[in-house]
């Protein structure tokens, strides 16, 4: 009868966005996990089914490895986040401010009868709100712009860090099977 050599494994089960699948299979498969499957899971997200050898040599510094990867990867998506996070907080306020101010001279219009100056008053406010609307989305982007040009050295380098890191993670690997 011929022997089967027994691995015993340890499972793990992570859950990501589906635009991060790729990068969180790359940088899991570095430390020696195999994709054991990958299910969609609820609000757009993936859950990446992994499995690793329990007896595998320098498991500490490749969790410890794996931890830094885990951390970076979330710096990562953290500076992405930042990139649109003040502009959208600044165009919902000067949205809701413009709203305001259309509401405001359609109040003063409808509300003071038989007032020219009201009238007059109401209708300038109000073009003024729809002036501030329409203007908003194109402060958004310039905002956006600003932000993407100063934080984009920062990701480059920080991506620059996470490649390093799974190049070591993979280069413990590779001195295993030697």
């Amino acid at each position: 009868m011929q022997e089967k050599d027994f691995v015993s494994y340890e499972y793990r089960t992570v859950s990501v966005k589906a635009k991060d699948q790729t990068k969180a299979m790359d940088l899991y498969e570095a430390f020696g996990w195999e994709i054991a499957g990958t299910s969609a899971s609820v609000a757009g997200g993936v859950t990446l089914s992994l499995k690793r050898d329990r007896k595998q040599r320098h498991k500490q510094e490749l969790n410890k490895l794996e931890r830094q990867a885990e951390e970076t990867l979330g710096t990562i998506g953290g500076l992405e986040r930042s990139k649109t996070a003040g502009a959208s907080v600044f165009a919902y306020l000067f949205g809701i401010v413009a709203a305001l101010m259309l509401g405001g001279g359609m109040c003063l219009t409808m509300l003071v009868e038989n007032s020219l100056p009201a009238l007059v008053g109401g209708i300038l406010l109000g073009v003024i709100g729809i002036a501030l609307c329409g203007v908003n989305y194109v402060i958004y982007q310039k905002l956006v712009a600003k932000k993407t040009k100063e934080v984009l050295p920062v990701i480059d380098q920080t991506e620059e860090k996470l490649a390093n890191i799974l190049e070591k993670g993979n280069d413990l690997l590779k001195t295993e099977v030697l």
